[in-house]
């Protein structure tokens, strides 16, 4: 009887043929997992059950009646807002009217009452000739001889009173004229039957005015009602 014996040097060669088939066989599985399609049902059921999770919440239509109301309450605030505009900008306008005017009226008196303080001076001056007129005046009575002199005071005070007159001074001599407290300085009350009470019975001196401003007030006796 033969008994068959394997040879030692063949089962090394065995053992790697067997592992070489394992090997071959899941390279052939893994290669027809990757060729073979996804299933398209599936699929489509995923991306629409992720289409629906994250599609937003549809919205509500607005009421028409508040949609309206809130327009006219942001009409009303909008007319409100432009209407303040308006008056702040009529009042701008106006106070820089106000201003302009203010200022045209300060230049405007600048010039005009310019020589207010030289007439002050001056007005002595004139008092001086005037009464040096009515001394010559009464000199001429008992004399002839002063009549040029007469002649030469009334000649200087006639073109100093044009000059200043010229430049917008005015005496004031308000003889029979009522008493103006604007104008007139009483001096004193004097009764007098002839006379209207509270007119001007004399000119004590004379006042002026500048472009009817006052630069002095007349001086003057006011008649009254006798007792």
């Amino acid at each position: 009887m033969q008994t068959d014996k394997t040879c030692p040097d063949d089962a090394p060669a065995q053992g790697a043929d067997a592992t070489n088939r394992v090997a071959e066989d899941r390279e052939g599985a893994g290669d027809e997992a990757a060729t073979t399609p996804p299933d398209p049902e599936q699929g489509t059921e995923t991306d629409a059950s992720d289409a629906d999770a994250t599609a937003p919440a549809e919205e509500q239509p607005e009421d028409p009646a508040t949609t309206i109301v809130a327009l006219n309450v942001a009409l009303e605030a909008a007319q409100e807002e432009i209407e303040s505009l308006n008056d702040r900008a009529l009042r701008a306008t106006a106070e820089v009217e106000n201003v302009r005017k203010r200022a045209d009226r300060s230049v405007a008196n600048a010039h005009k009452f310019a020589l207010e303080k030289f007439t002050g001076d001056l007005l002595p001056v004139i008092d001086s000739f005037e009464r040096a007129l009515e001394a010559a005046l009464a000199l001429a009575s008992e004399n002839d001889a002063a009549g040029s002199t007469v002649e030469g005071i009334e000649l200087s005070l006639r073109l100093m009173n044009e000059t200043l007159g010229r430049h917008g001074v005015e005496a004031i001599d308000p003889v029979g004229e009522p008493f103006n407290p604007s104008y007139h300085e009483a001096m004193s009350m004097v009764p007098n039957p002839d006379a209207e009470p509270g007119s001007v019975l004399q000119v004590v001196q004379k006042g002026y005015t500048l472009n009817e401003r006052l630069v002095r007030p007349a001086r003057v006796l006011v008649a009254k009602a006798p007792e």
